[in-house]
């Protein structure tokens, strides 16, 4: 059953970490952005570390809707890198709060489990797009998918981590037509189908 107050609770507090930092975050602040008191936050969310593990869920919800369910495999990855773009241009503070989840879970064991869950989900889903791509011809035979998923994740987490004005859509632009390079998916784009022997080999 949807429920409002906690959502906005959520997401006042995702709010304050990407423009804040985790230092920045008090339960305070976010109940008054949403115009409740401290307690009701605490009816929802009992201790500021259950807050933070909704922000968590919200952040990996917004990445995991690039993830289509339906398609070829070659679609589902090139749809995951137009999500991709996408988030980049109109949720930026998203990879802000990704850059605080990453830096915070060094210190957090909770925090970090599941971070470390949500990477095995999206490293799998990927290496298991890249194997079918493989497979279905549209990517080179030499593409190792579980190599190249691994890849895929740690450019994209080092994104997240660029200092200052470096994040953004246009260091995710870079990152992604270099990925989209290195598989061969810019031909695709610019040149329409093409056979595997005729696209790049890695």
């Amino acid at each position: 059953m949807p429920e409002p107050r906690r959502d906005e609770l959520v997401l006042a507090a995702y709010k304050e970490i990407a423009e804040n930092g985790f230092e920045g975050l008090r339960t305070r602040e976010v109940a008054g952005a949403v115009g409740v008191n401290v307690a009701t936050l605490h009816y929802y969310f009992p201790s500021k570390e259950d807050l933070i593990k909704a922000v968590v869920g919200h952040a990996m919800s917004r990445f995991q809707s690039t993830l289509a369910s339906e398609g070829s495999a070659i679609e589902r990855l090139r749809g995951h890198f137009s999500g991709l773009r996408r988030l980049a241009r109109e949720e930026p503070q998203l990879f802000a709060t990704m850059a605080e989840l990453m830096l915070r879970a060094s210190r957090d064991k909770t925090l970090a489990g599941i971070i470390e869950k949500t990477n095995e989900f999206w490293h799998g889903t990927l290496r298991g797009l890249l194997r079918a791509a493989r497979e279905d011809g549209d990517l080179p035979k030499t593409i190792d998918p579980d190599g190249m998923a691994a890849v895929i994740v740690a450019t994209l987490k080092g994104v997240y981590l660029l200092p200052g004005k470096a994040t953004g859509a246009e260091s995710v632009e870079k990152a992604l037509r270099q990925l989209e390079t290195l598989l061969g998916l810019r031909a695709l784009r610019s040149g329409g189908p093409t056979s595997a022997a005729s696209r790049p080999r890695l």
